[in-house]
């Protein structure tokens, strides 16, 4: 943390105190994410006996620890990228700093009073309708236009995401229980567990258990934690631009960046297009600004958060050129533009930490009014050992193949609806006004959301002038 000391040293007490609330707010918001979306993972275990409550959240919070710190960046930026492009350009204005606040307020106070009601909803819808409210807000009130503050395309990849996985949850658990039924014929896969609370099912169904409970909460810490890094970063370049807006810790960073522009240049000057002369212009100064530097602590402090603005504002054109001309024009330019962006998409270790200590420390607090809910109010039978296994396992290889494409998805979707899957599949039934209860908190999330972090922002903005 070396770096963060380092750019505080010289804040005033009052821009030290709104850096204060800020980071309280980003890490409380993963903290909550953790003990309101982890139950998810856990109530499976706990309610087929499989592990008592204790080690079975001690055991999911080590586990989404984990899935943080082995995650990567590529869902962070993602949510990131969901924000108005000035905030982005311009992350270290008052109207940026506030946006990142307005929408950190709005999704933990919306993720707190669900959890109080015990119905799990989804903090990925909360934060991404928070984001799309601040983003209309801006463009209402900059005179940009209402719906030029969000970046629709990405907001459209990551609806698509958050829609279509409960249906795959509730259809693939389903169907893996039928599968299930008909390949693996003991009966004690199919019956509720015994009333005697120190049964335990046979060691190969608890190690099954185990092991998907582990795998749901290491794709939750990969997947969750990912957002939350994304905006606690906004908050340290908008706060903090002299010490975050560019990787100032990386060997031979200005040298790597200034390669990725002399390459872009080739590459747009051999297609031989007069369109691209702007493009051409904006990598030689980026490239000017980067000659005979080695790191990019080199370049002077005012001058960093200029670079970073105008490395994400060219990318920004770029994109729109790949869009139009298709896969075979990305594919020369791609290598040298994500060279190019690992100047400003970067992550100090000590956030990735910080936000895996608080999920996993958020795990293990508050899960009982939304296991509560899953396990027992969702179908109207016990949750059997093949239901739970069948559930886990869906929404294990759901998050982690949205892992791997960089998108983010709900563990609380997921599951409670593979959860839902496995009771229809059973013929076990399902408490309809729950299932009302929890479909019409789906749906109110994301408006609610909206507009909390719309209404906080414009507040706030006017209370800034």
């Amino acid at each position: 943390m070396t770096d963060f000391f380092e750019a505080v040293r010289d804040l005033d007490p009052s821009r030290a105190a709104v850096l204060a609330v800020a980071l309280a707010i980003a890490f409380g918001f993963e903290f909550v994410n953790g003990f309101h979306d982890t139950a998810n993972a856990v109530t499976t275990v706990i309610y087929t006996r499989t592990l008592r409550a204790t080690p079975a959240v001690l055991f999911s919070g080590f586990c989404n620890f984990l899935g943080v710190l082995l995650g990567g960046t590529a869902i962070a930026f993602s949510i990131v990228h969901l924000l108005p492009v000035d905030l982005l350009i311009d992350a270290a204005s008052k109207s940026a700093v506030l946006m990142v606040l307005s929408l950190l307020t709005a999704g933990i106070t919306w993720n707190l009073l669900t959890w109080w009601l015990g119905i799990p909803v989804s903090s990925s819808h909360t934060l991404i309708g928070a984001i799309v409210g601040v983003g209309l807000a801006n463009g209402a009130m900059s005179g940009a236009g209402l719906f030029s503050g969000v970046n629709w395309e990405k907001a459209g990849e990551v609806a698509l995401a958050l829609l279509i996985s409960p249906v795959i949850g509730f259809a693939a658990a389903g169907a893996l229980l039928l599968a299930a039924k008909r390949w693996v014929r003991d009966p004690k896969l199919y019956t509720a567990p015994p009333d005697d609370p120190d049964d335990r099912p046979p060691w190969w169904i608890r190690f099954s258990l185990l092991t998907t409970c582990g795998g749901v909460s290491v794709a939750h810490g990969s997947n969750d934690g990912q957002k939350g890094i994304g905006l606690i970063m906004l908050v340290l370049i908008g706060l903090l631009p002299a010490g975050f807006a560019l990787d100032l810790n990386a060997d031979h960073g200005a040298e790597s960046a200034r390669a990725a522009a002399v390459r872009l240049k080739a590459e747009l000057q051999a297609r031989g297009s007069s369109a691209y002369q702007p493009e051409v212009a904006e990598l030689d100064a980026i490239a000017a600004r980067l000659e005979g530097k080695s790191m990019l602590r080199e370049i002077g402090p005012d001058d960093r958060i200029k670079l970073r603005s105008a490395i994400f504002h060219l990318d920004e054109r770029l994109a729109a050129f790949e869009r139009v001309d298709g896969p075979a024009w990305a594919g020369a330019l791609g290598g040298p533009r994500r060279q190019l962006r690992r100047a400003t998409e970067y992550v100090p270790y000590w956030v990735v930490v910080g936000v895996a200590v608080c999920l996993g420390l958020g795990t293990t607090i508050g899960y009982q009014r939304i296991v509560t809910t899953i396990a027992e109010k969702i179908g109207k039978s016990h949750l059997t050992y093949a239901q739970g296994a069948s559930a886990e396992v869906v929404a294990m290889a759901t998050i982690g193949l949205a892992n791997l494409v960089g998108l983010p998805v709900s563990t609380t979707q997921v599951l409670s609806s593979g959860v839902a899957g496995t009771m229809w599949a059973n013929k076990s039934g399902v408490h309809h006004a729950t299932a009302r209860n929890i479909v019409l908190a789906w749906l109110l999330t994301f408006p609610c959301s909206m507009l909390a972090s719309a209404w906080i922002f414009a507040f706030g903005r006017l209370a800034l002038g």
